[in-house]
């Protein structure tokens, strides 16, 4: 049985930060968050590891980023790029920006042929969540239609420093995922956590509320459906300058259209990551504080 690989997402410029904080130094030895990610997944039984950034990124990448552990594990590198859309497809000139998460996927079609996790770059997830992810993976690695995503605790969630927005989920009674409803200005207010609805008026949820940090997992056949679903995207959006073409829309047409299931699993890790600035300190302390514990080893590779 193959094991699971694990699909980086680091084509994005981080606009509220500023710069390429995939390339930030935040670890003790100058490691970045991409780098305990890997690590997380190696000792969670990932087998490979692929990277989907922007070409103009690549020297970088693989100066700062990618040597440090091409000899630990199997890596490859795509590239997502605006042009990159099925043949005969056009869209405005004026557009200057990629697809979205999901055309970031398609962009390993060629290059995935086993169950994969996808993740951001540049979010902390915590190692209990790649055990639960690993473990699920390789449970579904001979099925089609079976995905998962990580439900972090809203609570855990949440940056010290400005609003966040978070893909709230609701599940059924089994923990399968049954809607995503993007909510922002979500903080907390005095211990209680809020988001702003449609009237811009507070609305509490609980601190356990699970929500979407982007981290899913699936099995191959997912290409051929975000194939087709581009297509039909670029259909009604390709003359849009701003549209994205975003993975939980797929995911819950997928549900909804009984093509697929996404089991919603609980994870009591901390996700953190650095959305503000300001944020930058606290993530460099929080990693500090689990290399003391001896989560992670120092230096890491």
């Amino acid at each position: 049985m193959k094991k699971p690989t694990l699909f980086i997402l680091a084509a994005g410029m981080g606009s509220r930060y500023g710069g390429l904080k995939q390339l930030d130094g935040l670890g003790p030895n100058g490691e970045t968050i991409m780098d305990y990610s890997v690590f997380d997944a190696l000792r969670a039984g990932f087998g490979k590891v692929v990277f989907v950034i922007r070409k103009d990124f690549d020297e970088d990448f693989r100066r700062v980023v990618l040597s440090k552990y091409e000899d630990k594990v199997p890596c490859e590198v795509c590239y997502q790029a605006l042009e990159n859309v099925p043949e005969g497809y056009t869209y405005n000139p004026e557009r200057t920006k990629p697809w979205g998460t999901n055309h970031a996927i398609l962009m390993a079609k060629d290059i995935i042929n086993e169950p994969f996790m996808v993740i951001n770059a540049d979010d902390f997830y915590g190692k209990e969540s790649f055990e639960v992810m690993a473990k699920f993976l390789n449970e579904v690695a001979d099925k089609q239609g079976k995905y998962c995503m990580a439900g972090y605790r809203v609570g855990n969630t949440l940056s010290e420093h400005g609003s966040v927005s978070r893909g709230v989920c609701s599940t059924d009674a089994n923990n399968f995922l049954t809607d995503v409803v993007e909510r922002t200005s979500i903080e907390n207010k005095d211990g209680h956590v809020c988001y702003k609805d449609e009237n811009g008026a507070d609305v509490e949820i609980p601190f356990e509320t699970p929500v979407s940090m982007n981290m899913w997992g699936f099995t191959p056949e997912y290409f051929a459906y975000a194939e087709e679903a581009f297509k039909a995207f670029l259909d009604k959006n390709g003359q849009e300058l701003k549209a994205e073409f975003y993975i939980p829309t797929l995911v819950n047409d997928l549900i909804v259209s009984g093509k697929a299931t996404c089991e919603v699993l609980d994870t009591t890790a901390k996700w953190f990551g650095v959305t503000y600035a300001d944020d930058r300190q606290m993530v460099v302390d929080k990693i500090q504080a689990l290399v003391d514990a001896g989560v992670y080893p120092s230096p890491l590779f």
